[in-house]
C-alpha cells in the first residue's frame, strides 16, 4: 500500500510497528516453543501468527486487492482450500507446520494500493458494512495485530519469561 500523505505514511507505519512487534516477540523461540500453548484457548504462538498472516491475507488479498489468486504457500491447493484455510482461524486450524521465516513473507507480501480508494473485493460479513476504503482495512489491521501482539507477549512471559516489545 502506498500512502502519499504524512497522515498515510504514518498509519502505515503504525501497521508495520505493529507487525514488527510481532516478530519481535517470538525471535528466539524453539520449535517446541512455537508450537506449544499455554493458554486455556489453545493458541500456540505459531497459530496466533498463522491467524494473523490469514487474516492479512484475506484483508489485503482477497478484500484490498479482489484476488484469490495462489501464493507462493498455497502450492498445490485448490482455491477452495485456500478460502477455507484464511477463513477458518484458532487452535482447531490445520495446515503445513509454519516458522518465523515464513510466516515474516506471509504478512508482507501484498499488492500497492493507495489508502483513499475503494476495495476491490469483499469482506463478505453479512453482520457488518464493507469497508470503505483501503485506508480502513489498514486500521483494522493494526487494531488486529495489536490486539494478537499482547496475546503473544503474555505467551512468551509464560513460556520462558521474556517480556517486552523490544527486538530480543
Amino acid at each position: 500500500m502506498t500512502g502519499n500523505q504524512p497522515e498515510d505514511q504514518a498509519v502505515l507505519a503504525f501497521l508495520d510497528a505493529q507487525r514488527d512487534a510481532v516478530f519481535s516477540i517470538v525471535e528466539g523461540l524453539d520449535e517446541e516453543a512455537w508450537h506449544r500453548s499455554v493458554v486455556p484457548s489453545g493458541w500456540t504462538p505459531a497459530g496466533l501468527v498463522e491467524h494473523l498472516g490469514g487474516a492479512e491475507r484475506h484483508w489485503f488479498q482477497g478484500v484490498v486487492a479482489g484476488s484469490d489468486a495462489e501464493l507462493p504457500w498455497d502450492e498445490g491447493l485448490p482455491p477452495m482450500t485456500r478460502r477455507q484455510r484464511s477463513s477458518v482461524t484458532g487452535p482447531q486450524r490445520r495446515s503445513p507446520p509454519i516458522t518465523v521465516t515464513s510466516a515474516r513473507a506471509r504478512m508482507r507480501c501484498w499488492a500497492v494500493t493507495p489508502l483513499s480508494v475503494p476495495p476491490r473485493g469483499r469482506h463478505g460479513d453479512p453482520q457488518m458494512d464493507e469497508p470503505p476504503s483501503v485506508r480502513w482495512v489498514v486500521l483494522h489491521m493494526i487494531e488486529e495485530t495489536a490486539r494478537h501482539a499482547g496475546h503473544l507477549d503474555i505467551a512468551r512471559e509464560l513460556i520462558d519469561g521474556q517480556t517486552g516489545l523490544e527486538p530480543r
